[in-house]
């Protein structure tokens, strides 16, 4: 198992490489310094190498990468979001449960972890890259 950062991850099943996008949050970018490396760190230490997971699958994305859940001892893109690592991504919720990730955020939120440590949080993902994308970077 890689973890390419904070919300993608490679792993081996049934001997053959396989790109894993985690369903339902999103990760702050590598370049949201330092929040995107520290969401990427978090993940590899929840995954470490030889990690057994459970994926429960919800889509394939438009990069052809399999969108799940992510079951290890827990849930892990719902730990992230608990722990401030990573949002509740609104805009691809269903087929999850929302109402524990958007739970889950409410609690990071008033607990200031992670990436809410900066009042109001940071600077979403996905405007993050759409300020990248309208900046043509």
């Amino acid at each position: 198992m890689s973890i390419g950062d904070g919300d993608t991850l490679r792993l081996r099943q049934a001997g053959r490489l396989l790109t894993v996008r985690l369903a339902c949050i999103d990760a702050p970018e590598l370049t949201q310094r330092p929040w995107g490396p520290l969401a990427r760190h978090y993940l590899q230490e929840r995954l470490p190498l030889g990690s057994v997971v459970t994926l429960q699958r919800k889509a394939v994305d438009r990069y052809g990468r399999l969108v799940a859940e992510v079951i290890g001892e827990l849930n892990i893109g719902l730990v992230m979001v608990e722990d401030g690592k990573a949002f509740a991504y609104r805009r691809y919720l269903s087929g999850c449960d929302a109402q524990d990730y958007l739970e889950a955020e409410h609690r990071a939120s008033r607990r200031r972890y992670g990436v809410w440590q900066v009042n109001g949080g940071i600077t979403r993902p996905w405007d993050f890259r759409h300020r990248r994308r309208q900046a043509g970077l």
